[in-house]
């Protein structure tokens, strides 16, 4: 029996150590890595340039991403993520704007409803076809997530990535 209630003490002991971490509730994000590799597209039977960009990211009341109705309802054109493009020439960056934009949405990240910390990573894929990129077309992205209410989080770059090589 006193093993038994030892072994409940520590359990209780053990949970209440845990301290749920404390963020601000305007999002923060952080870059991770840019990654690319080069894939033949199935379709086209062209290749590709297949780009993915990883975020980390942390927001206090956990309200980040969308369901269908809020991005139809709330947001129309009012992204919750948003990329801008850089494209180097003469050794500078000038932003460049790409039809259709990569701006967007994305799922909420919390489906329970509840309010709380939230951290992770978030990864984005875009794919850039070689035969519409110039020949080492090189870029870098800048991002900056929302939450649904609306706070806006710090903007990141990305490192340098050559396209078409």
């Amino acid at each position: 029996m006193i093993k038994y209630i030892s072994g409940i003490f520590l359990l209780f002991l053990f949970l209440g150590c845990y301290k749920e971490p404390q963020f601000d509730l305007k999002p923060a994000i952080e870059f991770k890595e840019i990654k690319k590799w080069v894939v033949n597209d199935a379709f086209s039977n062209s290749k590709k340039d297949s780009v993915i960009v990883s975020i980390k990211f942390q927001d206090g009341d956990g309200d980040l991403g969308v369901n269908d109705d809020e991005k139809e309802l709330t947001f129309k054109t009012n992204f919750i993520y948003n990329i801008r493009v850089f494209r180097q020439k003469n050794e500078k960056f000038n932003e460049i704007i790409l039809v259709p934009t990569l701006s967007g949405f994305f799922p909420r990240l919390r489906t329970d409803d509840k309010i709380g910390p939230i951290e992770g990573t978030l990864d984005y894929s875009i794919n850039f076809f070689q035969a519409f990129q110039p020949k080492k077309d090189t870029l870098k992205f800048e991002i900056f997530l929302k939450d649904r209410t609306l706070n806006v989080s710090n903007t990141i770059e990305t490192k340098i990535i050559v396209l078409n090589e």
